[in-house]
């Protein structure tokens, strides 16, 4: 592969950032009164006017929007809500949350806004030396979710040779990315995790494919060390590069081409905040806290001061060692403020449990069950060897020992048989809620 082009330069100061974010975040107020019904009354209650004196000014004055808001107001106004900017007809693009946890959010754009999407997702490739001599193979059915497709026309944009490997079974993408050569796979780290075991169990030689990066978003995995280390083992040192994004707000951040673990906020195109979930206060250097965003330059569609959900420590350096000034959250995203289970008075989040799961050779694949009584909770975990273990009781006793030794309870374990649980493509949903009424009956879903 010749040089890549890894776009514009970093911003050279944090003032620069700050100054472009404030100059973005006038033009994105200016053009939402009177037009955008949602944030229209918003904006003039908050008295924000044509634009914002200063970022501080906009984060004192501007509440925060919640995800339980936009629900209510597509229920209100059917099919789209009112968080639009302009007419329907200048409309071109629909996506849509997986509704795994409630009615899906249907999200529109316009081709300019989506252009913006397109530009943050090149940003993306970019910074992970991904140019227009790559074969990109995107190792997904594509759905009406947001980030496959403007992962997609974003490489295609670049001149990329790109490979859709929808409607396939896993054995036949496997083909086509030894047949085209493919130097970046895009996936969700479960089937990246997949896909490497069924190659290793058909005999197919990855370390001959060629694929040198793998891209692995929709779920927090890639920031798990033991599943970032699974993924490298079974795809032999392929560099894994983590990125997230959502739906509402688009293609977020980017992994930091220097330090492993850590994710940019593209903050060109975001003004990003991390806050105290339970007070809403600005957490500092090194602490953790829920990641807000505002979308600068979503204007068709925009979120301002949006509450993700997505649970973050911002980086103590503000210059990272890669050069960017732009916020750098260590270990990625961690969990999230809806994932969180407290379990006999210990707060329990499903990375912590994918981590001493992965840690351990011989796991194919696991389960967790959430038990509700009398408004407690309780866990138990169904795991699946690769193989069947030479002893059952000893494998048992080591995974609840090493669980109950780094989150001070016990959880118990049973095995089932090798290929019972189910695989994933898409996002995994591995923790099964288990709803327990006084009369005995048991409900279940998935969550």
């Amino acid at each position: 592969m010749g040089s890549v082009d890894k776009g514009p330069p970093p911003f050279p100061s944090r003032s620069q950032i700050e100054a472009q974010q404030l100059s973005k975040l006038d033009t994105l107020v200016s053009l939402l009164t009177p037009d955008n019904d949602f944030y229209s009354g918003k904006v003039e209650q908050a008295g924000l006017g044509p634009g914002c004196s200063s970022l501080q000014d906009f984060f004192s004055r501007m509440p925060f929007t919640l995800k339980e808001e936009l629900v209510r107001d597509q229920a209100a106004h059917p099919p789209y809500g009112t968080n639009l900017t302009f007419p329907l007809e200048r409309y071109s693009r629909l996506c849509q949350t997986s509704g795994t946890t409630g009615a899906p959010l249907r999200w529109l754009d316009t081709p300019e806004s989506w252009q913006w999407m397109l530009d943050n997702w090149e940003t993306v490739y970019r910074a992970s030396g991904v140019g227009p001599s790559d074969r990109i193979f995107f190792a997904f059915s594509f759905a009406p979710f947001l980030g496959f497709w403007t992962a997609f026309d974003a490489a295609a944009r670049m001149g990329c040779l790109c490979l859709p490997g929808g409607g396939m079974s896993s054995t036949a993408r496997l083909q086509i990315l030894l047949d085209n050569k493919v130097s970046v796979v895009c996936c969700t780290p479960t089937y990246a995790i997949r896909l490497g075991e069924i190659a290793a169990s058909e005999g197919i030689k990855l370390e001959r494919a060629g694929v040198r990066t793998i891209f692995a978003a929709g779920e927090p995995g890639a920031g798990i060390a033991a599943t970032r280390s699974r993924i490298e083992s079974l795809w032999h040192g392929v560099r894994l590069v983590d990125q997230h994004g959502m739906t509402e707000v688009g293609p977020v951040s980017f992994g930091c081409p220097q330090q492993v673990g850590v994710l940019h906020i593209i903050e060109s195109a975001y003004l990003p905040e991390v806050i105290d979930p339970e007070s809403g206060n600005s957490v500092g250097p090194g602490e953790r806290g829920e990641l807000v965003l505002t979308t600068l330059g979503r204007v068709a569609s925009p979120l301002l001061r949006y509450r993700t959900g997505d649970l973050v420590e911002r980086a103590k350096d503000t210059l990272c060692s890669c050069g960017r000034f732009d916020l750098a959250l260590t270990g990625g995203i961690l969990g999230r403020t809806d994932d969180m289970v407290i379990v006999r008075g210990v707060n329990i989040f499903p990375s912590a449990i994918e981590e001493i799961l992965r840690g351990t050779p011989g796991i194919a694949e696991y389960r967790v069950q959430v038990h509700h009584l009398n408004g407690l909770h309780d866990l138990a975990i169904q795991v699946e060897p690769a193989e069947p273990p030479s002893d059952p009781d000893e494998l048992t006793a080591r995974l609840q020992g090493r669980l109950r030794g780094v989150l001070s309870i016990r959880i118990p374990v049973s095995l089932v048989s090798p290929g019972t649980l189910p695989r994933f493509e898409m996002k995994a949903r591995r923790w099964v809620r288990v709803g327990i009424v006084s009369s005995g009956a048991v409900s279940s879903r998935w969550d």
